[in-house]
């Protein structure tokens, strides 16, 4: 395994092991802000196809006789145009360049701070189990998906 300098301390980069091989899984996610109700795919990529995959089976999860709404940033496998959207959903796009009103983007960011940075992973069966034991372990954090996921502007429109 070759080796590189980490980030570490400012001014400090020490050595380390470095991974040079590049190997991806992608975490597609729906959470209920309010409850904090999910629901998770991981996809060895981001496409329309997998866009469609995802909201074929999130759409199924659903309780009969309830529509769900869906946030979503702009990302090109979330074009609405060319994505298959079930009838008991309707996608609801981000204006461009606002992450920040994405409430999913803290649930990111959490999970590659605490979960999924600078792991040295065998294959790529690891890196899908990483991704699985990864939101697995934040979604039994009672509450956290809730608290990540509690934007003003959302509380206002579900209730």
């Amino acid at each position: 395994m070759p080796t590189g300098h980490r980030w570490w301390l400012r001014g400090q980069r020490p050595p380390g092991l470095c991974d040079k091989r590049f190997a991806s899984a992608y975490i597609l996610a729906a959470v209920r802000p309010a409850t904090g109700e999910d629901f998770a795919l991981v996809l060895p990529r981001v496409c329309t196809q997998a866009t469609n995959r995802f909201l074929a089976d999130f759409a199924a999860t659903i309780l009969p006789d309830t529509h769900a709404v869906l946030v979503l940033d702009g990302t090109g496998w979330h074009d609405l145009r060319s994505v298959t959207v079930p009838p008991n959903l309707t996608l609801v796009p981000l204006p461009p360049y606002s992450p920040e009103l994405n409430p999913v983007e803290r649930v990111w960011l959490y999970l590659r701070e605490c979960y999924l940075s600078h792991p040295l992973l065998a294959d790529y069966e690891a890196v899908v189990e990483a991704c699985c034991r990864a939101w697995n372990a934040l979604a039994a954090e009672t509450g956290r998906i809730k608290t990540f996921c509690a934007y003003s502007y959302l509380e206002q429109i579900s209730s």
